[in-house]
């Protein structure tokens, strides 16, 4: 399905919502991230099958966001760390690709340089592809908390935390300042108006660290991030699965980010989050994706109506998933969403 969306981008719109800072004149929409299956669906591609070293790839990825009536090209490229093989996101904390145990392992470890922590040609390529009024919301793949935790395993990590906690300091101290030096560089982009960070911190009922320990290890490097955005005036975006609720003024106040992405019903309705945190902090997306996923597209539609009237009466939203566009999502469900945002003007 390419039923193609037409809507001119205007990157503009969607800082006012981060901003929050005038109403803007259209709604805008954000999603974290798109699986490469949902991207070959939709564009009827084997884009699933290529690498981001083929242009082509670049290419299709773009094609896909703006034929759907983006404003922006969500994007991130992960940290020049070598993982073991068979080791990534789908893997987070499995013990089996732990890479430190030891203080020796850390200093054997082939550490990227802090000018080269990922690869911003990608980001380059992209820029050259976007139609005017377009921008990339960029940043670096997956975040200090979910690198500690591959590297070290959630178990290993844990264990670690009270028997070699040097060591924890030493990993979660480079990993910071390689997400620190990537959003140095990028936010001087002109390409890129917005930062953005996934770390998901979190499960149902809590957080995986706890809160002293997430503001120990992790959140200084937010609050580096949020702060080499702002220097260069652009707002920074966390994307973090989970409940955290007893973090959410460390991370408005603290970290000073600007906008949250990732909600689910189950946990805190995107709703219900605006109402306690609106007025501090943009909300984007929130449609539970398992509402999309089940319902039908007479529903999908009806449920993306209640959303936006709940979420958009003030101008500060984005119309999106509580998640991400995964492989088994309907595609013709979320261009439904789309469309009913289409419809809604400032």
């Amino acid at each position: 399905m390419n039923k193609q969306l037409k809507r001119q981008p205007d990157y503009e719109q969607f800082l006012k919502v981060l901003w929050r800072k005038g109403k803007p004149s259209h709604l805008p929409f954000y999603e974290h991230l798109a699986s490469p299956g949902f991207i070959a669906e939709r564009t009827g591609t084997d884009y699933d099958k290529m690498t981001p070293d083929n242009d082509e790839y670049w290419r299709i990825y773009v094609d896909f966001w703006i034929g759907m009536g983006y404003d922006c090209i969500p994007m991130e490229i992960g940290l020049n760390c070598p993982l073991p093989v068979g080791h990534g996101a789908l893997s987070e904390g499995s013990e089996a690709h732990v890479i430190f145990r030891t203080m020796e392992d850390y200093e054997k470890y082939p550490w990227p340089s802090l000018e080269n922590p990922i690869e911003f040609r990608h980001f380059e390529t992209v820029a050259k592809l976007l139609p005017e009024g377009a921008k990339i919301v960029g940043g670096v793949a997956a975040g200090p908390y979910e690198w500690l935790s591959m590297m070290m395993g959630t178990i290993g990590l844990s264990y670690a935390m009270l028997d070699e906690p040097e060591l924890v300091e030493l990993v979660a101290g480079r990993i910071g300042a390689l997400h620190h030096s990537a959003d140095r560089q990028l936010a001087t982009m002109d390409s890129i108006c917005a930062l953005r960070q996934g770390d998901d911190l979190g499960f149902k009922t809590s957080t995986f660290l706890s809160p002293d320990d997430l503001r120990h290890f992790i959140f200084p490097t937010y609050k580096a991030m949020a702060e080499e955005a702002h220097k260069a005036s652009k707002p920074f975006i966390l994307h973090s699965c989970g409940n955290l609720r007893e973090v959410y003024d460390d991370l408005i106040d603290y970290c000073k980010i600007d906008a949250k992405h990732s909600f689910e019903d189950i946990i805190l309705p995107v709703a219900d989050f605006k109402k306690m945190y609106g007025t501090r902090v943009t909300p984007l997306g929130g449609l539970d994706v398992d509402v999309i996923c089940r319902s039908s597209e007479e529903d999908v539609r009806k449920y993306a109506r209640t959303k936006i009237e709940e979420c958009f009466y003030d101008g500060y939203w984005a119309l999106g998933t509580g998640n991400s566009l995964t492989n088994y999502m309907p595609v013709s469900n979320y261009i439904a969403v789309l469309e009913e945002g289409i419809k809604i003007t400032g």
